[in-house]
Parts: structure tokens; sequence; C-alpha cells
């Protein structure tokens, strides 16, 4: 009798860890992940409306300026695929902390970098702890958050971009107009560092994954990510969606001040009005793919999309709030369109491989923006009187991304 009392406990408390967390610890988990994705976002964002100024400060030109942008994605990108070796062999918090820990220094760096040279060098330190850990923040959204709560979930972590745009990018921005570019960065290191402190004490030990990875050769588990044809369709629309919108986010600023007429201080409008807006867009996304399914929801978000990217890159020299509204319309669908496809693209893989998946996809995703925005770089030119050419065809570009983006979403399958 002894033996069967072992093993009925032993089922039970196998019963108990499958139970679904409080959805106060849910909520908990989701909010801490939200601050990690908020310092990891307004570090990559904040370069470009800082675009203006560096050019100016550094005397670079438009290809500079965008290989300043993508030297972090590129990083980012080797290191994703580096880390997904062995990722999924670590308890999610550790690898987080980690990770955040060296994001964190990264960022200093950034704000230490007195020559464009040694801020080339900077971006890259922070890209590689960075765009590896805005991979494992969603990989734990899956392995934590029910499917049927996914895409909700998805859109508050989602959200924290929009919150960097009403709340950092302005204040970043005020600071480096009243001081120097410096003095974003020295802000968001020491908010990151109490982020740190916060999230070593809320995360909970996440082993779950544990269980289902085996003692095999990590190489063996990147061929099996390859040869799965879902998971193919979910880099290929990782690489289309994200080419959509870098293609066109890092020459926004540096197009509203030569061409449309905003000054450097007035850059932060564009980021405050779009980001209040899609903290509750980027949300309501979520519920309505969570509710009308995620294929649905994304589809349609795109196809609206290729409006605002239109107007946006062949916009003249407008009244303020003209240009405001388009830009703001372009930020609510960029956001819109992320959403569902994130959101799918996680529940497109078993949770055994999910952390290593992610981060090969983040390696992917930061790669294709990194890609797309040096190719801006080379598309966009910058004429004598110092106004900006050919954005336009960077539109067009972007709006043929989205329709492939569109045929892609149609073969991707979510299976846990």
């Amino acid at each position: 009798m002894q033996p069967d009392s072992e093993t009925n406990h032993d089922t039970q408390l196998r019963e108990q860890e499958q139970v679904p967390k409080p959805v106060i610890r849910e909520g908990l988990l989701v909010f801490t992940l939200a601050a990690i994705q908020f310092t990891h976002m307004m570090d990559f964002v904040i370069m470009m409306p800082l675009g203006p100024q560096l050019m100016r400060v550094f005397n670079i030109s438009p290809g500079e300026f965008g290989l300043l942008v993508s030297a972090y994605t590129f990083s980012a990108a080797v290191a994703g695929f580096l880390s997904a070796l062995f990722i999924d062999r670590f308890d999610r918090k550790h690898a987080i902390l980690g990770l955040y820990l060296g994001f964190t220094v990264g960022t200093l760096t950034c704000a230490l970098a007195p020559t464009y040279g040694l801020l080339l060098a900077a971006r890259v330190v922070a890209g590689a702890f960075g765009g590896v850990l805005g991979a494992l923040v969603l990989a734990v959204i899956g392995d934590a958050i029910p499917e049927q709560r996914r895409g909700a979930a998805t859109g508050k972590v989602m959200a924290s971009f929009s919150v960097a745009s009403i709340a950092g990018i302005p204040v970043g921005l005020y600071l480096a107009s009243q001081t120097s570019w410096h003095a974003p960065f020295y802000l968001l290191a020491g908010l990151s560092f109490l982020i740190l402190l916060a999230s070593f004490k809320f995360l909970p030990p996440m082993r779950g994954h544990l269980s289902s990875v085996g003692k095999s050769n990590p190489f063996l588990v990147l061929r099996d990510i390859v040869v799965k044809r879902n998971l193919q369709w979910a880099m290929l629309l990782t690489i289309t969606l994200t080419m959509a919108g870098f293609l066109v986010v890092p020459f926004i600023s540096p197009y509203m001040v030569a061409n449309v007429g905003f000054t450097e201080a007035e850059l932060s409008y564009i980021y405050l009005f779009g980001g209040l807006a899609t903290v509750f867009t980027s949300q309501w996304a979520g519920r309505l793919a969570d509710r009308l399914g995620k294929h649905k929801v994304f589809v349609a978000a795109a196809l609206l999309s290729m409006v605002p990217i239109i107007l946006l890159t062949n916009l003249p020299r407008v009244p303020l709030y003209s240009a405001l509204v388009v830009t703001t319309i372009f930020f609510i669908f960029f956001g819109a369109r992320f959403v569902p496809a994130m959101s799918l693209i996680t529940s497109s893989v078993e949770p055994k491989l999910r952390g290593s998946f992610m981060s090969i996809n983040s390696s992917v995703q930061q790669l294709s923006a990194g890609m797309a925005a040096f190719l801006s770089g080379l598309i966009v030119k910058e004429t004598a009187s110092g106004s900006l050419m050919h954005f336009s065809w960077v539109g067009w570009l972007a709006c043929g991304m989205t329709l492939v983006a569109v045929a892609v979403i149609r073969n991707l399958k979510a299976v846990g």
C-alpha cells in the first residue's frame, strides 16, 4: 500500500503544478515582463528620434545613421542565434536576470560613449543582450499564459512600446535637447537597474519547460526547428512584417525635421500622441485577436496600415496637427498588426522548443530590422538643401512587404 500512496501523492503534486497560477500572480508576472520590455524597447526606439541630433553632432550621413540603428539589431541577431543553443536549459527567471544585467551595463556604456565609433560599439553590446531579452519575454508569455488569454497578455507587454513613446521618448528628447544625447541613456540605465532589482524579487522560478528538454545535442534542436514547416512560416512572417515596419520607422524623425518642418523639440509630440493612442489600441487588438481570431485581426490591421505608410512617406510641408494625425494613425496600425502576429508566432511552437525558437526568431527579427534600416539608409538621400528624397520609395517597398506578410500568415498555425 505504501508504494501506491507515494504514487498517488506524486500524481497529486504533478496535478497541482499544472493548475494555472492565480490571476493576481499572472497579472504581476505580465506587469514585470512589461516593465522589462519597456526599457528594452525604449533603448531601441530612442535612437530614431535622436537621429537629427546625432547626425548633426557626429556630422554623419543618413547611411551612417542607418548603420548606427542596425548595429544594435545585427548584434542581437547573432546573439539570438547563439543563445538558441542553450537558452532552454535554464530556469527562465535566471536567464532573464542574467540577460537584463548585461543589457543594463550595455546601456550605461552607450551613455558613456564620447564618439561615433565608440557609440557604435556600445550599441553592439546593448543589442547582444537586449535582443535575446525581448525573445525570452515572449517565450515566458507562451509558457505561463494559456493560449486563450495569450493575445491579451501579449498586447499588454507590447503596449510597453506605447508607454515608452508616451513617457520615455518625450522625456529622453527633452533631456537631450536641454543637455546632450547622452542624457536619455543615463536615465534608461538607472531605470533598468531599479527594474532589475524588482525583477529579482517578483519574477517566480519558471522551470516547467525543463521537464521536456532532453540532453540531446543542441544543434539537433536547431535542426528540429529548421525542418518544421510551420516554424518556417513563422520566421518568414517575422522577416516580412519586421521589414515592413523598419523600412519606414528609422527615418520618420529625420524626414519630419528635414521635409515637413518639425523642430527637434517638436518630435516628442509624434511619440507622445502615437503612444497615447497605441497604449489602448494594442490591448484592444490583443483582445480582438483572442475573440475573433488572430489571423483575421492581423490581416485587417495589415491592409489598413498601408494607408498611413503611403501618406507618411509622401508627406509634404503641412501644419503640425496634420502631420501628427498621420503619424498617430501609422503607429496605431503598426502596433495593431504586431500584437496578433507575435501572439500567433509564440503559439506556433511547442513548449520544449519555445525558448530556442523565440531566440532564433528574435535573431531573424533583429537581422531583418537591421537590414531594413540599412536599406532605407541606402535609398534615402540628402539633398544640398538638407531635405531628404526617395522616402516615398521606402513607403512603397514597405507596402509590398506588408502584402507578402498577409499571404504568409494564412499558412501559420497555432500548436501550443
